[in-house]
């Protein structure tokens, strides 16, 4: 186990409930059965607050520890086009992140590879967050 993934998820600063939330999802892991919760407060198409709780691997509560870090403040469409590109970022070869994004890549890393489900699995449920 890396411990710079572990020191990712110990920062739980998000790890709330937003009871004022106007978009939500829960999803579960078919897989492994990892569960996240996110809550978010959007408004004039920002993400102005974002909580999360799980109950999942390191690896989850790593990737749903940074998303909600820096996805606060964001345009919509910037979260839009950061969930595009990890979705396949296990598929293509040579990619790198931008600048913007760089403090994903010690998650997103091809050694880590077994454990993509887990750290696509709160992308996957902000996607279906803004969806609702």
């Amino acid at each position: 186990m890396d411990i710079e993934i572990l020191q990712i998820a110990a920062d739980t600063k998000n790890n709330k409930k937003i009871k004022n939330f106007t978009h939500k999802s829960k999803f579960k892991s078919q897989l492994c059965g990892d569960e996240i919760e996110i809550s978010l407060i959007i408004k004039d198409q920002k993400i102005l607050d974002m909580g999360y709780q799980c109950k999942s691997c390191i690896y989850c509560q790593a990737s749903a520890s940074l998303l909600s870090k820096l996805s606060i403040n964001k345009p919509l469409k910037k979260i839009k086009e950061l969930s595009d590109f990890v979705n396949n970022f296990f598929k293509s070869t040579n990619v790198k992140f931008s600048k913007e994004w760089k403090a994903f890549e010690k998650l997103f890393d091809k050694k880590n590879i077994s454990r993509k489900d887990c750290i696509l699995l709160p992308f996957k449920t902000v996607t279906k967050a803004l969806k609702s």
